[in-house]
């Protein structure tokens, strides 16, 4: 059969086709939308920062629309949904904890998030620790004294939470509910009780192999090199992985404009049929998070969308050249620019500190309408009153003037 070629404007639509941004939601969140859209992203990052709504509330917003975020909350404690080292720390779903087992069981190749001294040198007080979750029930660090009050940074954690990150790593606790957003751990064998490593337990490869067809499928489509990144996997031979999958018909060539041969999953063959005739379009504007799928891979994003990015919150403030937690705008298909905010929950107001766009992106009346909406439902959702606007391109400055008001807050926090 010959080979599709499809426009780069398509392949941007069928990439937010896969990750469910390519057009607004067509009715109300249900709860269960959380579990289908994880499933569908394959993975939720967490992030704590909380300048605007954290970023895995976030995400599943410019998905869902206005959704009660304690949705996400309840998933987790209902057991649909599981916490553990996936691109980074991340929401996934509890169905998947083989394909992160091997993990679990070789700690000591995690890097920093594992620290084998640190767990032999105190082995005995994680052993009470260990027993006393096993009488008494889940815990918080919270629940323990640090031993020297004052103490700040992640090197000065006090030790029960050491000890924790510790255990939740190598899978010996798990995360089965988060109170005001802090983790609360119960022993895994609590949670999985019917799980067994002897009898569940895959092969690596298989399990690496189902990962990076998640990936390929959540990406809709893709180069090789992209596949990887998004479980963080390593020394993986992606090309020869694609070139297996394509004689099995997992996924399709095609060519796309300016960016040569890319692969298609065969799940979204409808789609890939709709773009090459120039019949997939896309109609969402909406914010991003900075961990946001779409962009996490920073590379990805520039080849993908022309889209330079980084996120900021960890350079010193004189050295940005954006802001601390800058915020990808999304328009119809293309990442149309950025916007550093922040939410002031005492007064309602949601504040654009900046608001740039991209090189060559023209302040059309659908552009300005577009994104308008988009921060109104975004401002709506975590109970902004109002949008106060300091620095704009003059052409939307003139369209939006100073701010404005919000109608019917959702009280979506």
């Amino acid at each position: 059969m010959p080979v599709p070629h499809l426009s780069l404007r398509a392949a941007r639509h069928l990439h937010l086709a896969a990750q469910g941004l390519l057009k607004k939601p067509r009715r109300r969140a249900r709860p269960d939308d959380i579990l289908a859209t994880i499933t569908r992203m394959s993975l939720l990052q967490i992030d704590t920062i909380h300048i605007v709504a954290r970023s895995p509330y976030l995400v599943l917003f410019s998905r869902l629309g206005d959704y009660p975020q304690r949705w996400l909350d309840e998933a987790l404690a209902r057991g649909e949904l599981m916490e553990y080292w996936a691109h980074e720390a991340c929401f996934l779903p509890r169905s998947d904890f083989g394909l992160v087992r091997h993990r679990m069981l070789s700690p000591e190749k995690m890097g920093w998030k594992y620290r084998p001294g640190w767990m032999e040198d105190n082995a005995e007080e994680i052993a009470h620790l260990l027993a006393h979750i096993e009488q008494n029930g889940p815990v918080r660090s919270a629940d323990f004294e640090h031993p020297r009050k004052g103490a700040s940074g992640w090197w000065e954690w006090k030790p029960h939470k050491r000890h924790l990150e510790g255990l939740f790593t190598a899978g010996r606790v798990m995360v089965v509910e988060r109170r005001k957003f802090q983790r609360v751990y119960d022993l895994t064998s609590r949670v999985m009780p019917h799980w067994d490593d002897a009898l569940h337990l895959s092969d690596e490869a298989a399990a690496q192999a189902m990962m990076l067809e998640n990936s390929a499928r959540s990406l809709g489509i893709f180069r090789p090199e992209w596949l990887a990144d998004y479980y963080r996997l390593k020394k993986i031979d992606a090309k020869a992985t694609v070139s297996h999958w394509q004689e099995q018909g997992t996924v399709l060539p095609v060519q796309v404009e300016g960016l040569g041969a890319m692969w298609v999953h065969r799940d979204w063959q409808p789609e890939l049929a709709l773009a090459e005739q120039g019949k997939l379009h896309a109609s969402h504007s909406a914010v991003l998070s900075p961990f946001d799928p779409v962009v996490w891979d920073r590379r990805r994003a520039e080849q993908l969308f022309n889209f330079a990015y980084r996120l900021e919150c960890y350079t010193p403030a004189p050295k940005r050249k954006y802001g601390y937690f800058v915020l990808p705008l999304l328009h119809k298909g293309t990442l149309a620019g950025r916007m550093d905010a922040k939410m002031h929950r005492k007064t309602g107001t949601l504040e654009i500190i900046a608001l740039w766009l991209e090189e060559g992106v023209n302040v059309t009346s659908g552009l300005a309408a577009g994104l308008h909406a988009a921060i109104s439902d975004f401002a709506r959702w975590q109970g902004a009153l109002r949008v106060d606007c300091k620095r704009l391109p003059a052409a939307l400055e003139a369209e939006w003037g100073p701010g404005w008001e919000i109608t019917s807050p959702s009280g979506g926090l």
